[in-house]
């Protein structure tokens, strides 16, 4: 009886033994195979083109950008131009008094030497027609001594003086203005020589 069990334990042993010798195969295996997979992915990527999903996608991103980076120019131009439009929005009907002015600063002139209160009354509606174009942005182009420059004055004519340095304005013979710093009309005036 002692060798029928002793028969039984020693097949058991060597099934364990056996079982144990396979494992140490079997993870060998397993580790083989993990350390080809990475070669294998490597080889792919090596070999491998770009992918076209992936090119695809790359474009539309592309392509997404340029549009809102369009769109936000766009839009900062729209509020530029909108912004304009009400800064010079009454551009034409101060073009159109400064004409009135014009006549109306005559009409000045021309009652110094009549009635007093007369004068002083026109005064009184100039100052204040003044007044309220300079609310609305309007201001007069300053040219008498200045520098003669180009953006802000129409030289008429040249004349020899030596009241004034050459390239200064000598005269005035029409006042320019500006709306909101943007000249609507240049001041008409004679140059130093």
């Amino acid at each position: 009886m002692n060798e029928e069990k002793n028969i039984p334990i020693e097949d058991e042993i060597l099934e364990e033994q056996a079982e144990e010798e396979i494992k140490p195969e079997e993870t060998e295996v397993q580790e083989e195979e993990t350390a080809k997979e990475p070669e294998k992915e490597e080889e792919k990527a090596e070999s491998k083109e770009p992918d076209p999903k992936d090119k695809k996608i790359e474009e539309l991103n592309a392509k997404y950008m340029r549009l809102m980076a369009d769109f936000q120019n766009q839009k900062k131009r729209f509020d530029k131009e909108k912004a304009d439009i009400y800064q010079y929005a009454n551009e034409k009907i101060v073009k159109n008094l400064l004409e009135v002015l014009d006549n109306f600063e005559r009409a000045l002139d021309a009652t110094k030497d009549a009635d007093p209160s007369l004068h002083d009354g026109m005064e009184l509606i100039f100052k204040q027609l003044m007044t309220a174009l300079e609310n609305a942005g309007v201001a007069e182009i300053k040219a008498l001594g200045e520098e003669f420059d180009p953006n802000f004055h129409n030289a008429v004519m040249m004349e020899e003086t030596d009241e004034y340095e050459s390239n200064k304005v000598s005269g005035v013979m029409q006042k320019g203005y500006t709306l909101n710093s943007r000249v609507i009309r240049p001041s008409m005036v004679k140059v130093a020589q």
